[in-house]
């Protein structure tokens, strides 16, 4: 499966050693492919950076497992995720561009009301509807 990666998930991941990393460990390990682009690895980053430093080793290790596709210009959004705030559209263009399976992501507030719908053929899941989908 092709999984787009939110850059709170890839926060979450680089930060503690709980539920998130060990999902996108176990995600690896079965060998899903995930995926994000740079507008993803440089918020995450920004956000490592201010609020926990000490992080961004982990986090430099783990983008070396996924796959980083190059930024593009994306289309409009589909009507369904036209309420989207402006930040958080290239999220969803990118993984709906990309193919992608699933946008995973922890965003309940700008996300949540996607949370389980089909976007063309993306699905959108929280982490723990991911995971018990998958593992």
């Amino acid at each position: 499966m092709k999984i787009f990666l939110d850059a709170n998930i890839l926060f979450s991941a680089a930060k503690s050693n709980g539920a998130i990393r060990f999902l996108i460990m176990s995600l690896l390990d079965k060998e899903h492919q995930l995926v994000i682009n740079l507008f993803v690895q440089e918020e995450a980053e920004r956000n490592l950076t201010a609020k926990a430093p000490e992080a961004l080793e982990y986090f430099y290790d783990l983008i070396l497992r996924l796959t980083i596709v190059p930024l593009t210009n994306y289309q409009l959004l589909p009507k369904k995720a036209s309420f989207l705030p402006l930040k958080d559209q290239p999220v969803l263009q990118a993984a709906l561009h990309d193919r992608c399976d699933v946008l995973l992501t922890g965003d309940r507030t700008h996300f949540g009301r996607l949370y389980g719908e089909r976007i063309e053929s993306l699905a959108v899941y929280s982490p723990g509807a991911l995971a018990d989908l998958i593992l």
